[in-house]
This record gives structure tokens, sequence and C-alpha cells, in this order.
């Protein structure tokens, strides 16, 4: 008999929701093969016993796809409860038939309402049946496109097999500038910086006044915990509130691959009318609030008290 420990059971338990005596005997039959425990789970119906935290779908894959002029593209996320399960090839070609709805689809369409493409019925309907196939939750959480009018182009980056997802539009003065290899380089590592410093907004211009409204209220209430007198706290919280804002606008930031120049050096260096016209990114289960159902600990000793 395979020994087990419980740091397997309890990834195990973190990859399908099952019971903790389910991922013990699972592993035990696996030999502790980890993939083989999670497709016995899979196979038993086991995994379905994650409906009892809500069936929250939060793991999937993120699919970005850029139309062949590089005039515009679709980001889409499609999700699923477990990471085993968003490795499975139906959902994966269910994912590739929801990019293509998205490439056709009007702006702002429900996805789920579009005819499946390449078969019968909607989106919704085949999501249906594919929950009902393999024992998820699946749900098509969202898609945006973007798109330049005139010459430029729209760049796509997808990071850690799905799990971030940037499209990048950026205008030029002509088609051929567009073309440049430097432009489409500067545009790669764009991308890339959107996905891994995650910027909120493009510029300073676009940040909410009520949001810098409330940082400010922040940062002064951490001086006030700090002791700093009333006098001295606005131009210090002035130059705190420059500083965040600098961090979360992503002309403002500082490239990650020329660290003494900002995005924004980067773009007028370039010259040629570029500019940076909008961004998306998506990371894969942001704000799902995901159920964390029995304390693991607790459910150790319940387990062992048998």
């Amino acid at each position: 008999m395979a020994q087990v420990n419980m740091q397997q059971v309890k990834e195990l338990r973190d990859r399908t929701q099952a019971g903790l005596n389910d991922c013990r005997g699972a592993l035990i039959e696996s030999g502790g093969d980890m993939d083989k425990a999670v497709e016995i789970i899979l196979k038993k119906g086991l995994a379905k016993s994650a409906k009892r935290a809500g069936a929250v779908a939060s793991e999937g894959v993120i699919e970005a796809r850029v139309a062949a002029d590089n005039k515009s593209g679709v980001l889409v996320e499609v999700n699923i409860q477990t990471d085993f399960a968003a490795r499975n090839e139906d959902f994966l070609a269910f994912v590739q038939k929801v990019v293509d709805a998205a490439s056709n689809a009007k702006n702002g369409a429900d996805l789920s309402a579009e005819p499946y493409p390449g078969g019968e019925g909607s989106i919704e309907d085949n999501r249906k049946a594919l929950v009902g196939k393999l024992g998820e939750n699946i749900t098509v959480r969202r898609w945006q496109r973007l798109a330049v009018d005139g010459a430029g182009l729209v760049h796509s980056y997808v990071h850690m097999g799905g799990k971030v997802g940037v499209l990048l539009a950026v205008s030029a003065s002509s088609d051929d500038a567009a073309k440049k290899p430097e432009l489409q380089e500067f545009a790669d590592n764009t991308a890339m910086q959107i996905a891994a410093m995650a910027p909120q907004y493009l510029s300073t211009s676009e940040v909410p006044a009520d949001l810098k409204g409330k940082q400010s209220e922040i940062f002064d209430a951490q001086l006030v915990d700090a002791g700093k007198p009333e006098k001295v706290r606005p131009k210090i919280i002035e130059g705190k509130l420059a500083k965040w804002m600098k961090e979360i606008c992503l002309l403002e930031q500082q490239s990650v691959i020329e660290t003494d120049k900002t995005i924004a050096k980067q773009v007028a260096a370039l010259g040629d009318g570029v500019e940076l016209v909008k961004f998306v990114r998506f990371e894969r289960g942001e704000g799902v609030e995901k159920p964390q159902g029995e304390d693991f600990a607790a459910e150790v000793a319940k387990m062992t008290a048998n």
C-alpha cells in the first residue's frame, strides 16, 4: 500500500474539493500519483461534492485572439471549478469555440446567447451539456474587444498558460509605421509589463477624482497614526499620491526593459505618431470569492477521531 501524507491529501482536496477520506483513498489507489488520483476522483463523481461549496468556478483559462489584419482582438475568460478539469480537451475545445463566437460578436454582446460556432444551439446550450459531461460548473465569465481606427495595431499576450491575458491597442501615423519591428517589439514588451505590473489605468487623467480622494484619506490616516503634525501632512500626502499614481498608471510606470525610462518616454522615443490607445487585462478568477469549506485542521481532527 502506498504511503500517503497529509500534504498530498490537502493538495488533492484543494484541486478537487472532494472529502478527505475520498482524497486519501484515491491517492492510495493511484499509488501516490497526484494526476491519477484527480482522475479517480472525477471518474467516481466525487468532485461533484464541490457543489457543497457553491460550485464556484474560479479556475479555467484566459484566451486572446487578434484578427489577421492586427486591427482588432478579443480577450475571453472561461472558468471551471478545478485546475485539472481546466486541462481537459473538451473544455479547451469549448473555450476555442467561445473565442470564435467572441471574434464575430458585436461589442457588448452576451456570448452565452451567441450561436455555437460549427455546431448546434447556443454557447449556453453547449455549456450546459459540457457541465453535465464533466461534472463541474463552467462559466463564460467575460470578454472584451479592442480595435484601432486607422493605422495601428492590436497586440495580445497570454501569460502562464492562461492565468493572465492582455490586449493592447496602439495607434501610429501610418500602416507602414505600425509594421516596424521596433514598434512590434515595444508592443510585446509593454503587453508583458501590463501582465506583470497590473496597471489600472492608461494615464493619470483616467484616474477618478473620488478614487484619488479616498487614497488621500488613507494616506492621511496613516500619517496620523505615525504621529505626523497636521501642518506637514498635506505636502507628504501630495508626494505619496504622486508616487501611487505612477504605480497604477501605465504611462507613468518605469519600463521593466529600459528602467531609466517611463512607458510614456518610450512612446515618445518611437516617434511615428505612436500612441497607446487602450489596454485590457484579465487575471483568471480575479474578484471571484472562492469558498473555503471546512477548516482543513478541523476536518483532519474529525477524520482522525473516527
